[in-house]
């Protein structure tokens, strides 16, 4: 067992780590390549699992059902202890709501689960990417855009691709493989650009991310698991699930906080003292589920 979860995890640490040096080394500016991963590259990877990978045999609404519930009971859990310690809530909330199925759960999911663990885990992305480009804006203070929701690459991928499942069509033979390629760019260069940008880190600001970081997997974990035994989805998914709650906050919340301006160091501390605790949480996960 500790040979599978390292076979699954070190791959996906030494890409993200090899980001970080690179990072350190040379500062380069990744979000061009973080446009080109959104528009292009990602959006491919979602189109081929969804029309190539999944079927109709995956439990696809189900994923998303769980997605949804996860995502707004960690935001509920989140509110509450916002309110309660007297933080403000639009810099802890969104850390605790939307987590980095991203960068870090496709690799995993794929790794650990094959191709149907891709799959299951692009549906659970998708939920929490529109969730957080409508109710995560609301939360930084932007009114909800249907027109930006709308031109969301990722979301037209996924529409795209789910019309084209339910109805049996797949990419012409000719352009498959091209498709297949843009996808398989994706998740290494969100791994590298993760690195990249996790290196910038958080000076003085350590302390007060421990507790961000500290409370994100909790809240994900108190609504994931209770959701799991209750609902009793198939395997693969209910494993998923719970990987999908105890996920560090992603990086897309320090961006957001950066551009709407709310407390972007205090919210970069949160996304990068989370993802040094999920090099312990994600492993102890991985042995629970597996």
């Amino acid at each position: 067992m500790l040979l599978r979860i390292l076979e699954i995890i070190v791959p996906v640490f030494g890409v993200i780590a090899v980001g970080f040096v690179y990072g350190r080394l040379r500062a380069p500016d990744v979000r061009e390549a973080n446009a080109l991963n959104i528009t292009i590259f990602t959006p491919a990877l979602i189109f081929y699992a969804l029309t190539e990978e999944a079927g109709g045999r995956l439990p696809l609404g189900m994923a998303a059902f769980a997605a949804a519930i996860v995502v707004f009971g960690a935001g509920a859990v989140g509110l509450a202890w916002a309110r309660l310690t007297k933080r403000r809530a639009a810099v802890y909330v969104p850390p605790l709501m939307f987590p980095n199925c991203g960068n870090l759960g496709l690799p995993l999911a794929h790794l650990a689960f094959g191709a149907e663990g891709l799959a299951l885990m692009v549906v659970l992305m998708v939920v929490e990417n529109t969730l957080q480009f409508t109710l995560g804006l609301w939360i930084l203070g932007e009114r909800m855009s249907p027109k930006r929701l709308a031109t969301n690459p990722m979301i037209l991928a996924t529409v795209a691709g789910l019309v084209c499942m339910m109805a049996g069509w797949h990419a012409p033979d000719m352009i498959q493989p091209a498709i297949k390629m843009l996808g398989e760019v994706s998740i290494p260069l969100m791994l590298v650009a993760l690195g990249v940008r996790l290196s910038a880190g958080a000076k003085g600001q350590w302390q007060a991310g421990l507790v961000g970081g500290l409370a994100a997997p909790i809240a994900g974990l108190v609504i994931a698991l209770p959701f799991v035994w209750l609902v009793e989805p198939a395997p693969t998914l209910t494993a998923l699930i719970i990987i999908f709650g105890v996920m560090p906050p992603a990086v897309l919340n320090y961006m957001l906080a950066e551009q709407y301006d709310v407390d972007p160091p205090q919210v970069a501390a949160i996304v990068a003292v989370g993802h040094v605790i999920a090099l312990v949480t994600i492993p102890l996960t991985l042995g629970f589920v597996l």
